[in-house]
């Protein structure tokens, strides 16, 4: 346990930078998960419009310190792979 006061105010913060960061981690998860289901069910403009909606997602993410930049670019790009990939 925290024994200065310094040390108590950084725990305080890590944990409320914890629980705002699992939120947004959620958040992006979800918007992913909507595109890979339009892609299973081979809905092409349903995966298209979730594809348009989650990309601004990815990368507030990525300014916001969840993800990192190259994990972003590399999950945009399969997602497209796959949107575009549907016959």
């Amino acid at each position: 346990m925290a024994n200065t006061a310094q040390a108590k105010k950084r725990a305080r913060q890590a944990e409320k930078s914890r629980i705002r960061n699992a939120g947004q981690r959620s958040n992006l998860r979800t918007f992913i998960k909507k595109i890979i289901a339009a892609v299973k069910l081979g809905d092409k403009e349903k995966a298209q419009a979730a594809y348009n909606t989650a990309v601004p997602i990815i990368d507030s993410a990525v300014t916001k310190g969840i993800i990192h930049k190259n994990k972003a670019a590399r999950g945009k790009s399969r997602l497209n792979a796959k949107v575009k990939a549907i016959a």
